[in-house]
């Protein structure tokens, strides 16, 4: 059956009515794509885990911009590569705390 599929989909491909894979999808009507559902009773510690991940992203992005506020200020008296150091970390700790921020739409658009 499926090599009459293959069969079927390759000559309305080559006839020009359809691409191949528009003809395979159309002959073979799709694959089913059900949405995400967690297991049951599992859902409440997977978003407790999620939820300890997030807070501790939460603490390094304190912590991070902090360091580099540090080194701005140690570094803003005779020590220009210190307080460059620092004034250049915080781009990374502000795009680290942004991935973090948006993980969840990121992971959801691939699902």
């Amino acid at each position: 059956m499926r090599f009459i599929l293959q069969a079927a989909a390759a000559h309305a491909a080559f006839t020009g009515y359809l691409t191949a894979h528009r003809a395979w999808q159309y002959l073979a009507g799709g694959a089913p794509n059900p949405p995400a559902q967690a297991p049951p009773g599992l859902s409440a510690p997977v978003n407790t885990i999620l939820g300890w991940g997030k807070w501790g992203v939460l603490v390094c992005g304190v912590a991070g911009l902090l360091i580099c506020g540090g080194k701005m200020a140690i570094g803003h008296r005779n020590r220009a590569t210190f307080a460059a150091d620092g004034a250049t970390g915080v781009p990374w700790v502000l795009a680290g705390l942004s991935l973090a921020a948006v993980a969840a739409a990121i992971a959801g658009v691939f699902l």
